[in-house]
């Protein structure tokens, strides 16, 4: 079958060269996969989205969800572990009205070694007191709920049509930064400075031992949204090595483009939108992970030199607003590989936005993307960056082991997070960390099919360098241990028909 992939896509480069179209890269990819794009989101656990998955209440007033027969089973949550659950409270379905009521204004825990004390040393029992919401009019059982097809009826229906994973996890524990980090280089370490505490004032440590462990600024990015001294990482990232085989890629954020400049040159991204929880905010969310690392930063914001050189390292240097992003795709000039985030009040994170609008911007991307020239050859990732400490009921595997006095508490202060040496010799990466939704969305996805294999967000790398052949970034990135993905698709057996929801229900559009 590989060989038959191969051909195939050797075949396709000396049909688009005779037609007198220029390959958007030099290298023949090893699978039928020529785009891959990758939508990042915001905060949540495997259980927060899918632990009934695939039944749901179907209540009065909510959009109904009827799973296909014989859809497999998840690593959910059975009746024992919702009604005899070993934390102070026991899971609850949130329902879609709290979902645009309550989920915007509470927000809970997700730290670095708050997120290990819930799991106990592998109890999981921990959550209320280590994760929880704290405050406020958030409810003590807030970190417990999960929400079902009625509520995330759209990535329920994406489920059922395409490949999804029950066994995916974070690539280590705590918050936005670190998940995103790994996405793009599996690697923490490396870090400067090498010690450097919270510009909030909370005192915690955010970089340790040149370890990041939660949420500095961007070293190379005039718009963060911190202030002070920022990060940066020395070490490879897959943009490097996807610029050395000349194979187009980008980083696409919406609200990227600056609107207006400082006295001193410095880009300000003053685009706002009112969120879930009725505040204004910035559009532009940063976590973009490139513009730590110098050689794929945009300090600036500066705009592509055109759109055809978008994907192309030109003075952008791969970092772009999303709209850029339509302008390639829908002229034909899709980079091979892109990352999308949207706009912050859309990112589904606890606090400020929620799964309902998430999933309007979901819908209208995925529908988007559907509809591309290119979609034969393409394949979305979905999936999120950090759990946001809502309760997972799968503690998750000890991979990488690491001893931080203080900050490892796995396993409690003597047992840390397990005695091995860590992956390189770098402290401050326990790993794995909770267990993440994933979905794979593709013309080649397999048909309502639950992948169990062990894989983590460093596996979204892997596939990228084993499709292009990239080789490994080394220097201690996870991309060592990660697992594949491969077993989600069926090269032999492509589907053509699309999935287009409606953005507000989630429900297949019924529109002709």
């Amino acid at each position: 079958m590989i060989y038959r992939q191969w051909i195939a896509s050797l075949l396709f480069i000396v049909l688009l060269t005779a037609s007198g179209h220029t390959p958007t890269q030099n290298v023949i990819p090893k699978t039928l996969i020529r785009h891959v794009v990758v939508i990042f989101q915001e905060n949540q656990s495997f259980d927060h989205y899918f632990a009934t998955y695939p039944h749901a209440e179907n209540l009065l007033g909510e959009p109904p969800f009827h799973a296909a027969p014989n859809t497999p089973a998840v690593n959910g949550l059975d009746d024992e572990s919702r009604t005899h659950n070993p934390n102070l409270e026991q899971p609850w379905r949130i329902s879609r009205e709290q979902a645009a009521n309550l989920i915007p204004f509470c927000d809970n825990d997700h730290g670095y070694t708050a997120e290990q004390k819930a799991y106990d040393g592998g109890r999981g029992d921990k959550f209320v007191e280590s994760t929880g919401a704290k405050g406020g009019k958030c409810p003590q059982n807030f970190v417990m709920g999960y929400l079902d097809g009625n509520s995330v009826t759209a990535v329920w229906n994406y489920a059922q049509r395409f490949s999804m994973s029950d066994n995916f996890f974070n690539s280590t524990y705590g918050p936005s930064m670190l998940g995103a980090i790994n996405l793009v280089s599996g690697q923490t370490g490396g870090a400067h400075p090498e010690n450097l505490k919270s510009f909030r004032g909370l005192g915690a440590s955010i970089v340790l031992n040149g370890t990041m462990i939660g949420n500095p600024a961007a070293g190379f990015d005039d718009c963060t949204e911190e202030t002070g001294t920022g990060v940066s990482f020395a070490g490879q990232n897959i943009g490097d090595l996807l610029n050395a085989r000349g194979i187009t890629w980008g980083w696409f954020s919406a609200g990227f483009t600056p609107t207006r400049f400082s006295s001193n040159g410095k880009a300000i991204c003053g685009t706002e939108h009112v969120a879930a929880n009725g505040r204004k905010m910035p559009v532009y969310d940063d976590p973009d992970p490139f513009e730590y690392y110098k050689s794929t930063a945009n300090p600036h914001h500066k705009s592509p030199t055109s759109v055809d050189m978008i994907g192309v390292t030109d003075q952008a240097n791969h970092q772009y607003d999303l709209k850029s992003f339509w302008q390639a795709a829908e002229s034909g000039h899709m980079p091979a590989v892109s990352f999308i985030r949207g706009p912050q009040g859309d990112d589904g994170h606890p606090g400020y936005s929620g799964p309902l609008p998430e999933q309007e911007f979901l819908v209208e991307t995925i529908n988007r993307l559907q509809r591309l020239a290119d979609w034969d050859s393409t394949v979305i990732f979905l999936t999120w960056d950090d759990s946001d400490g809502w309760y997972d009921h799968v503690t998750p595997p000890n991979v990488n082991h690491s001893q931080l006095p203080k900050f490892d508490l796995l396993f409690g202060k003597d047992g840390m997070c397990g005695k091995g040496t860590p992956l390189a010799g770098i402290q401050g990466r326990c790993a794995y960390g909770p267990r993440l939704p994933l979905l794979i969305i593709s013309p080649f996805a397999r048909i309502n099919f639950v992948d169990h294999d062990l894989t983590d967000q460093t596996s979204i790398i892997r596939f990228i360098e084993d499709n292009w052949s990239l080789g490994r970034l080394g220097g201690g990135s996870l991309d060592e241990l990660a697992g594949s993905f491969l077993g989600s698709f069926d090269f032999d057996h492509p589907k053509r028909d699309q999935l287009i929801l409606d953005p507000k229900t989630g429900e297949p559009d019924q529109t002709p």
